[in-house]
């Protein structure tokens, strides 16, 4: 896994390589901002960006729910594997990825061959603020299910890290500035 990069460090940044294709996936629990963080540094540097969970649904014609419902959990990770592989194909893309991407780790070894890994590191409370529809995310049975879910994924995402940002306490504007100027600084966009 690349080296994780801390939001605070002091010193200028060192030179960082461009793998691959040079996507950028933005990878957190629920809740964490990864869509609107693709979205808005879109808008900002005229760059592509993609969904992962909005690709599988459109690859198959049925939402994440119905399909964690009627095929399982497996169906849908193997089905979020293919989605990636087919990143390969494209150049520079800003890519919201879903919460447990990382539980396959062929997907981190893949978004390594891609690109570089932004971890938006937050809480469970803001996460768990930000959720619109608990009925949109099959991942989501209760609260409780929830934290201990957000405590196993905590250190795959921080394994899985190139850079990290800490989102607690910031707007989504914010978190957006400060990912635009850690990308700049390490050439990425």
């Amino acid at each position: 896994m690349g080296q994780a990069f801390e939001e605070a460090a002091a010193p200028p940044p060192a030179p960082f390589t461009k793998h691959g294709c040079d996507h950028i996936f933005f990878i957190g629990f629920l809740g964490a901002g990864k869509s609107t963080l693709a979205r808005n540094l879109g808008g900002m540097f005229r760059r592509p960006y993609v969904d992962t969970d909005r690709l599988v649904e459109r690859q198959c014609g049925k939402s994440i729910a119905r399909i964690f419902a009627q095929e399982g959990e497996a169906s849908f990770r193997r089905r979020e594997t293919r989605v990636l592989r087919g990143l390969a194909r494209e150049q520079s893309l800003l890519v919201s990825c879903g919460g447990g991407i990382i539980e396959t780790p062929v997907n981190i070894r893949l978004m390594h061959e891609m690109g570089t890994v932004v971890y938006l590191e937050g809480d469970l409370a803001d996460s768990l603020r930000q959720i619109r529809s608990v009925a949109a995310r099959p991942d989501f049975k209760s609260r409780k299910h929830a934290a201990r879910l957000f405590e196993h994924r905590r250190p795959l995402y921080e394994q899985a890290a190139d850079l990290r940002i800490d989102i607690r306490g910031k707007s989504f504007e914010d978190v957006s500035y400060r990912c635009a100027e850690l990308l700049l600084e390490r050439g990425l966009i």
